[in-house]
């Protein structure tokens, strides 16, 4: 009878640690078209416990073939018919606007999106520009936004990436 008690706890103990391995913070953020586009899609934030913050998702309703600048945006308000209600950049670290994955840079300054020929956008990568859930560079409660033209990575502060195609706020999970 001790036996099986013992082995009781130790099976309860290990399904108790493995109930936390699933709950790093996550955020997802589910893109709207602003007025007279077709731009839809989701993105999912999940903020691993090592510091990196995974962003996975796809994107839809792009011309086939294109590039468009996607930034994070300061305020999570999608309210206005074109997008700008989210204003400018997120960048709390208050530097210029750049390349992703190059100093200088703003936190919200993601990896321009690539649509393939059937105008779909694959969103699949590692930051640790970025956090969920705490912290300075926290997304949540943030605009996302995907732009009309591909970034320029040097026009300041927005990188010259036209219009606003879709919006949405990211929302913590």
């Amino acid at each position: 009878m001790t036996y099986r008690l013992l082995l009781s706890s130790i099976a309860a103990a290990a399904l108790a640690g493995c109930a936390g391995l699933g709950n790093d913070p996550t955020a997802t953020a589910e893109l709207q078209p602003t007025a007279g586009n077709t731009v839809t899609g989701k993105v999912h934030f999940m903020q691993h416990k090592h510091g990196m913050v995974k962003v996975s998702g796809q994107i839809s309703g792009f011309k086939p073939n294109s590039e468009h600048g996607f930034h994070i945006h300061e305020k999570g308000d999608c309210s206005s018919p074109d997008g700008t209600s989210a204003g400018g950049h997120f960048n709390p670290g208050n530097t210029a606007h750049g390349k992703y994955g190059h100093a200088p840079q703003h936190a919200g300054d993601l990896p321009s999106l690539r649509a393939n020929a059937d105008g779909v956008a694959i969103v699949n990568y590692e930051t640790a520009q970025i956090s969920v859930g705490s912290g300075d560079n926290d997304v949540t409660n943030r605009g996302l936004i995907v732009h009309a033209n591909p970034d320029d990575y040097t026009t300041q502060p927005t990188g010259n990436a036209g219009a606003r195609l879709a919006c949405a706020v990211i929302k913590r999970q």
